[in-house]
């Protein structure tokens, strides 16, 4: 086995300053990106405090040092999005920014990939409500 496949995600995308940019440049998508209104509305206008939170969260996320668990407790992450409705749209809107976000801060495309579907399933599994209906 080599070094690479030994790492974890954490230590292959670079540590703390490399998921660091990778959050903010989400942040920045979700904040601009007219296509991710609708998952931008259910933040709070400053995104200071859910930066920081996902920030900590992938830390630990992807191996690295379990910074939400030390700080929040376990991260329930179904039980704290419970209050925001988020159906497939959301899921698709959030998958977008962070999908360019990796394409920007993450070259190992082997990891990319992988990340990519570790993450749309956990967006997808964060739906709480139902999908509206197509006209």
């Amino acid at each position: 086995m080599n070094d690479t496949a030994a790492a974890t995600p954490f230590a292959r995308i670079g540590g703390e300053p490399a998921v660091r940019r990778l959050v903010r440049r989400f942040y920045e998508l979700m904040d601009t990106l007219p296509e991710a209104y609708a998952i931008r509305k259910l933040h709070q206008v400053k995104l200071d405090s859910a930066e920081e939170k996902l920030f900590m969260f992938l830390c630990g996320w992807l191996g690295g040092p379990q910074l939400y668990v030390e700080k929040y407790g376990h991260p329930r992450l179904r039980a704290r999005h419970l209050p925001f409705a988020i159906a497939s749209g959301e899921a698709e809107q959030w998958m977008l920014c962070m999908r360019q976000a990796m394409a920007e801060n993450i070259t190992d495309e082997d990891l990319r990939a992988g990340l990519d579907k570790s993450l749309n399933d956990l967006a997808y599994h964060m739906r709480n409500r139902n999908d509206p209906p197509v006209a």
